[in-house]
Formats: structure tokens, sequence, C-alpha cells
């Protein structure tokens, strides 16, 4: 009798089904758009025929599919999942566009801090006649303020306004003072003080403590908000900081104009004297094209051409703002701006806001509150875990996970709904532990349990929270020969024999060690193997002391296996493909994550420079908004490799120079490596992209690269997309990084 196996693989499922598949799928939910049905269709490709930058008819598309989705199906929120380089800021500015003929005039945008003000050059260069408000500055909320002074001004015939407000700006702290009012008695304190007892403004009732009224001393020396237990009123309100020196307005500005190039301090207070301050300072603020165009009485301009080239860059990235500070613009919206004053939010980077209680996820859940629509914005939108959606789901679309049973607690907490999330959606593992207690009159087993989350999303949370919200593009969707080839390859290096020797020698010590602390249930010991065994053989070339964290005993030593003189495999390999791409006239960017203590990209450097290179290495002393800037001096300067962190150009640069990618290390985070690996294959590019991963066979690395290659698999499959990453080789069943490498490190010793 034979046996027949009843498993297939998914590709092959999908090849024979897709069609079956995707009939039920369009029954069950259909598509909100299918293409140009209906006049309302064409009047919105009208819009976009009439804008400055006309978008590729793919990303028309994606526009006609959201504005319908936000329009006609009144949802309140949309996703545009597409991968990096396919023009989102483009498609958000076009959608923003189309939605001003529908009623929806102002445009509120939160953008990464050095995305700024290429939003808004890109808005400008889009959109006739837009109007931009940059709140990213210290006049922030000078600026809200007159927003709300001048309520009622628009008309539905006036011009999109676009408000772009920075990520790390929307979350600043505030100054704050409580606000009540004081009612009089006849008592008086010990130093003769008549004593007065604070009172909610709003219904008069006396502020209490465990149900006794307070003094106005009291109450004044109480140092958090508190509201008024009768009719919850707050009894606090934002204040400006008055604790700092007298704000000196000129001097501000000479600083501020001196950060553009060419300029110096006798030069800023020339063109003070020569324009005026107010003048100055309302064109770096908000016409900082027009302060290049400067001319003087005769009417020649006043800088060069040279000098308007330069400066030109580097001002697309420079902050300007001149005022008071100290607030916060989400609170200050909050509060004082009216509902839906905001018509439309676009958050950039939309899956920066995935975290359960960080500033930045909780004020964007409150401004997706006061707005009518929300437009998310991400190449990759979830990173392995189902929580990773949950909180975006939840701030996006609040009303339909509140349906769903996914409710907060009383105090606001979402942990309980986001493990129930995880249960219904993700994957997580209840993990049994058994130990033996021992008396002197008994024995006794005791067993343990405790829940993990491990990569994973189930096709019900995507059939019902991810396709109903999501339009999905691809680069190949483009179409057109806009782009060219892109490839991925994994390339495993083995070890010398020396280097393989001393990291078998210390894997086989700390793995003892763990195991015993472990034994122990203490876990403390865990991260400083792990990251020793991950770092120490692209490190081989430094003497490794390993002591423990808590008692600083010295657990292990290795000496150094290679001289300064000595290539290590994966540096031989990095000069290899560095002289074999310039040979075809190619440059190499190489990441690198081992930037800090463990340095690696100085000695890398060095070795490819010796071998007739010429390198450079962005550090994170760079600052965000010059790294552009700084990256395009080292390309006029000839260079053949670029070293970084991958963190340090994962977002919002276009790094078209540099068509072939090897990643040395890769880190865990699955944004930042795929973003990171698609710097250079974006519209624009006409060379074949190449993406290397290199890795040392034998070592934990292999398991933090297979755990990658899990999350991309798991983050690809709420991308519209069956995986075909380089990394797909080592595609297995994962779990968290550090259980994952535990218990590769404990099961193989």
């Amino acid at each position: 009798m034979s046996t027949h196996s009843t498993t297939i693989p998914l590709t092959d499922f999908i090849s024979e089904f897709g069609d079956v598949l995707i009939d039920s799928l369009n029954e069950s939910n259909p598509p909100v758009y299918t293409g140009m049905t209906h006049p309302t269709h064409l009047q919105r490709q009208q819009v976009m025929d009439g804008l400055l930058r006309k978008p590729f008819d793919a990303q028309a598309e994606v526009v006609q599919a959201v504005t319908a989705l936000l329009v006609d199906k009144n949802e309140s929120a949309a996703v545009i999942n597409a991968e990096m380089g396919t023009g989102k800021t483009m498609m958000a500015i076009a959608a923003a566009a189309v939605m001003h003929t529908e009623g929806y005039r102002r445009h509120l945008v939160i953008s990464p801090p050095h995305l700024v003000y290429k939003w808004r050059r890109e808005i400008l260069e889009t959109v006739p006649n837009a109007k931009v408000w940059v709140l990213n500055g210290p006049d922030t909320l000078a600026k809200l303020i007159q927003l709300r002074a001048e309520l009622g001004v628009l008309s539905s015939k006036d011009a999109p306004e676009f408000f772009i407000l920075g990520r790390i700006r929307m979350r600043m702290g505030y100054h704050w003072r409580h606000a009540y009012t004081r009612k009089p008695t006849r008592n008086r304190d010990t130093t003769g003080e008549q004593i007065f007892l604070p009172a909610c403004p709003d219904c008069g009732t006396l502020v209490a403590h465990d149900g006794e009224p307070i003094t106005e001393k009291q109450f004044l020396a109480v140092d958090k908000q508190v509201s008024c237990r009768e009719c919850k009123g707050k009894l606090w309100t934002l204040m400006r900081d008055r604790t700092g020196a007298e704000f000196d307005r000129r001097k501000a500005l000479v600083k501020s104009v001196c950060q553009i190039p060419t300029i110096g301090p006798v030069r800023a207070n020339r063109l003070l004297d020569q324009f005026g301050e107010d003048f100055i300072s309302g064109l770096l603020a908000d016409n900082i094209h027009e302060f290049i165009n400067l001319m003087d009485e005769k009417g020649d301009f006043l800088f060069s051409d040279k000098q308007a080239r330069r400066m030109e860059r580097a001002m697309a990235n420079i902050e300007f703002g001149f005022g008071s500070g100290g607030y916060q613009p989400t609170e200050f919206i909050k509060r004082y701006m009216p509902q839906g004053y905001f018509d439309l939010l676009i958050v950039d980077e939309g899956h920066e806001y995935k975290n359960s209680g960080s500033a930045q996820g909780q004020a964007m859940g409150v401004l997706a509150a006061k707005t009518r629509k929300t437009i998310l914005l991400t190449g990759t939108l979830m990173g392995g875990y189902a929580d990773d959606l949950f909180y975006l789901l939840f701030r996006a679309l609040t009303q339909r996970m509140i349906e769903d049973g996914f409710v907060p607690r009383k105090n606001g907490s979402l942990n309980s709904a986001a493990m129930s999330f995880m249960r219904e959606h993700g994957i997580l593992k209840d993990i049994m532990s058994e130990s033996t207690t021992s008396h002197k009159t008994a024995r006794g087993k005791k067993q343990t349990t405790r829940t993990v989350k491990a990569p994973g999303f189930g096709p019900k949370g995507i059939h019902r929270y991810v396709l109903p919200y999501t339009v999905f593009l691809k680069l190949k969707d483009i179409g057109g020969n806009v782009l060219p080839a892109y490839t991925e390859e994994f390339r495993p290096i083995p070890m010398s024999d020396s280097q393989e020797t001393a990291y078998k020698d210390l894997s086989n010590r700390l793995t003892a060690e763990l195991k015993q602390a472990l034994a122990r249930r203490d876990t403390t010991l865990m991260g400083t193997v792990l990251n020793v065994l991950l770092a120490w053989p692209d490190c081989a070339f430094r003497t490794e002391i390993v002591k423990h964290p808590k008692t600083r005993d010295t657990l292990a030593f290795v000496p150094a296996v290679f001289g300064d003189e000595e290539m290590m495999p994966k540096e031989q390999e990095l000069l290899d493909i560095c002289l074999e791409e310039k040979a075809k006239g190619r440059k190499v960017l190489t990441y690198c994550t081992y930037t800090g203590t463990r340095d690696t990209t100085a000695r890398l450097k060095v070795r490819l420079e010796q071998a007739g290179l010429k390198v450079a290495i962005l550090r994170s002393s760079v600052e965000t908004g010059k790294r552009e800037d700084w990256i395009a001096d080292q390309v006029d300067r000839g260079i053949d490799v670029l070293i970084c962190n991958p963190e340090l150009v994962k977002t919002g640069l276009d790094l078209l120079d540099f068509p072939t990618i090897v990643f040395m290390q890769t880190g865990y985070n699955v944004y930042t490596m795929q973003q990171a690996a698609r710097r250079s294959w974006r519209i624009g590019q006409t060379e074949a992209v190449k993406v290397i991963f290199l890795g040392y066979t034998g070592t934990s690395q292999m398991s933090c690269l297979e755990l990658m290659a899990k999350k991309i698999a798991v983050s690809q499959s709420t991308s519209g997309d069956i995986p075909e990453s380089g990394l797909d080789s080592l595609n297995s069943d994962g779990d968290s990084v550090e259980m994952a490498l535990a218990r590769q490190l404990i099961s193989s010793h």
C-alpha cells in the first residue's frame, strides 16, 4: 500500500488554487476599486492630471483605491503599504489633492524630523497653489495659536493647506501650571496670611484630598496634574517656560543664518541690517528658497550660482524657527483645536508608531482621533509579531478594534487587549517547566507556565484587518521599465582554523556558564553570552574579556586571533566584492552594526584602502538632516565604498549611487534591515541592484539570520507577497531573538 504526502509547498498551493482563492476573497470582501468604472474616478484622475508632477499609472491606481475607501466607503483609515522607493510621499500628496476636491481642506503630516523639509519641497513641487505650514520649530505653538484664531476663515474653494509636524517635535514635553479659582476663608496661617481654598473654575467644587478640602499652598505643592472630582474638568493649563534667560531674537536669527553654507556672523548681521529681522525670519520660517534668491538694491542676486546650489541642497534639511516654545503640539491640538479641524492625517513611516507605551505612538493616536481620516504610509507594515500590528490598528481603527472586543482597561492599559489579539491572530507559546522540590519528610514536583510570543500572523487576521484597509504596491508593479533588476544573495563564510577553534572554546565555556545560570532561574547572563557569541567572529582582531554583568567575575578570556595586517575571512570576501564591483564601475554600500564599543568600521576602512579603494565612514555624529548632503559630498570626492550602520540611513535617503549593498551584520530589526536593503533600488535607479548578506558558518550569526528570515516571511505575508528574500534558504520556525539563540546554544552543547 503506497502512502502519498498530503503536504505541498505554499507557493505550489497558491499557483494551483490562486484563482479560486481570489474569487472567494472578492466574494466575501469585495474590492472598493476595480478600475475606471465610475465618473467619480474620472474626475479624480483629472485632478491628478492637473498636478505639477503627474503620478505613474500604478501610483494613480493606489490614490484611486485610497480615496474610494476613505470617501466612498467612509472608512476612517487606509494604509499604503508600498515597497521602499515606490513614491509613498508622492501618492499621499496626490491623495490629499484629490480629497481636497471632496471637501477635505487641511492635511496634517507627521514626518520623521529629517524629512520635514523634503515633504514641504515635494508638496510645493506637486500641488498648485498649495499652502504649507512647517510645525517643527520652537515657534510651533505660535503658529497653532494663529491657526486657532483664524478658525472659519477657509472655504472649500481655497487651495489645500498642509501642516508638517516633525515626529520628535510632536511628542516633546510641555510646561504646565495649576488652574483654579481662590475661595477666601476667615482663617489665617502661622505667619498671619489669609488662607485660601482652591476650587474648580468650571463648577466651583473645592479641591479635596481623601475627602477633605485642602489649602491653596497644599494644592500648589502637588506636583501632578489633577481633575475636578465633580465635573472632571482639568485643574491645570499649559504655560510658557519662564525659567530660561530672556529670549534674544537677533542673536537667535544670527545663529540660524550661520547654519547656511557660505554665511558667517559678519554677513549674517549685514543681512539683518539690510533687510530687517522680521523679513529675514519670515523667509527662513516659510520661504527658504526665496532667501536664496535675495537681491540687492540694484536687482543683482546676493549669492552666486555656486553658493545658491550649496545653500539649496543644505537648506532643504535645516530647521528654522523663532519664538517661544515649550509646549507639546499634540496636547495643544487635543485641547484647543476643534474636532476635525484637520481633515486628513498622513503618517509617514507608520510602522514607527507600533510600540505600546511610546510617547510617539500615543501622540499619533491622539492626532488620529482628532482628524476625520488617516492614511498610514509604510513599507513594512509589521515586523513579524502580531502585536506589532495591534497598536497601529487600535490607534488608526479604534472603533473597529473595540467592536471586535479589544477594549482597553479602565486605566487605559491595552496590555490585556494586545494579549487577546495575539492569542486570536498571532502565535503564543505556553512553555511549561517542572522542577523537583525536596524536603526532610517529602518530595514534590512544581510546575510553572510562562507565555512568550513568536513570529506569525494568521490568515484570519490578514483577512479582517489588513486586506480591507490596505493598498499594496511593489516596485515591479510600476512597470514601464522604471526599475532595474533586484537580487538578494546569502553567502556563508567559513572561519579560519584558528578562528573556529577559538570560537568553539569560547562558545563551550560561555554556554556552560549560561546553563548553570538558567538552572538557577537566573537570566541575567543570557544577553551577555549571546552578544559576545554574535559579535566575536567579526571582532576576533581584539582581545575579548567576558565578565559577569553582576559579579564582574571573569567568565572567559580570548586573545586576538588576527593581527592588524591580517585579513579576516569576511573582510577578504568584502574586499573581493568591492574590487569586482569597482572594475564594473559600481560603488558599494557596506552595513556594519558594530560601530560602538566593538567598532569594526575603522579597521575595515584601513583594509579596503590598503587595496587601493577610496572609503568613507558615515558616523552618527553627522546630523540627521545633513546626512544626504554629506553622502553627496563623498560621492563627489569619488569614493568607491561607503560604510555605515543601517540605522543611520534606513529612512528617507535615496542612495542611488550605490547599486551593490553588502550586510556584514544585519542586527535584529526587520524594519531597519528591509528598508536599508532597498536604499538604492528606487525610482531613478538605472543599474541592477545587488544585495549580499554575509554570515560566519557554525556560529550564532546563522541563528540570527534564520530568525530574521522568519520575521521577513511574516512581514511579507502582510505586504501582499509570498517571501522571495535572499534569506529564504534559512527560513525555519523562529522564536524571540534571545530565546531562539539560547535554545540553539544549549541544544548544540
